[in-house]
């Protein structure tokens, strides 16, 4: 269980980024965010200045924009549902290219923009800057409730034997002729989904009693826990400068608004 995992989103590098301890990393993401949040959607200004901090930030850890751009793509159901507020939007309404659009709702949908845009962006650089492995270390050391991250970790670990599993099950399937191209197959794969819960909690059941009988008391190992030394001050005041750079835009904006 102490093997160390990377995920897709995961850049290794040995920028100054990379080498902060996953705890700080993740409470100046936070921070960041909620500085973000609490900006007022007409303080367009700040938002330009929260995009230069995150552009900052992705310098430091060597992670180039096109990356980013590309991985913005998962925020697309929610680009797709504010450019239907202006349409729908009630109140006072101004045209725009022929189109009588509602104040209100362009306002709804540049927040919802602006702000989800930003919170992606935040929440990449932190995955391209942290294993899976470190994200848990931190929560850990940020008294996160064990039960979440107990469950992140053998979720972490069994994670790519039940994908195996599932892909074997496929095998098996299309090799005694199902074609899961067409409708009415519908039902046999549904029918594997069941027998892929039955096996993953048959096996969690082996595991956690095999974890027992081994001395297993509820909490991470002690040499898990230890991977990497834990945040210096020096290393807090360090990720604070984003937080704090971020909480005076947004103070700021509050008080011109």
């Amino acid at each position: 269980m102490g093997a160390g995992h990377a995920h897709v989103l995961y850049r290794e590098s040995d920028s100054p980024v990379h080498r902060l301890p996953p705890e700080v990393k993740i409470a100046a993401m936070v921070a960041f965010t909620i500085a973000v949040v609490a900006t007022p959607r007409t303080a367009f200004w700040a938002f330009g200045a929260y995009a230069l901090l995150v552009a900052g930030v992705a310098v430091l850890a060597r992670v180039s924009p096109g990356w980013l751009l590309a991985r913005t793509v998962i925020e697309v159901p929610f680009v797709l549902f504010a450019f239907a507020l202006p349409v729908i939007g009630a109140g006072e309404r101004v045209e725009v290219l022929g189109l009588g659009l509602s104040v209100e709702g362009l306002h709804g949908a540049w927040n919802i923009l602006a702000k989800g845009t930003l919170g992606v962006w935040a929440s990449l650089l932190l995955a391209a800057t942290t294993t899976t492995r470190d994200l848990i270390v931190g929560l850990d050391r940020l008294r996160c409730p064990q039960v979440i991250t107990q469950i992140a970790t053998f979720m972490l670990r069994y994670l790519d034997v039940l994908v195996d599993e599932a892909r074997r099950m496929r095998v098996a399937r299309i090799s005694r002729g199902d074609d899961p191209r067409f409708l009415w197959q519908l039902r046999g794969f549904a029918a594997g989904v069941g027998t892929l819960f039955l096996r993953a909690f048959e096996r969690g059941e082996r595991v956690y009693l095999a974890m027992l009988s081994r001395g297993y008391t509820g909490r991470l190992p002690t040499v898990w826990q230890g991977a990497g030394a834990a945040a210096t001050t020096g290393q807090w005041l360090v990720a604070a400068t984003l937080p704090l750079l971020a909480g005076t835009v947004a103070a700021t904006a509050v008080l011109l608004a």
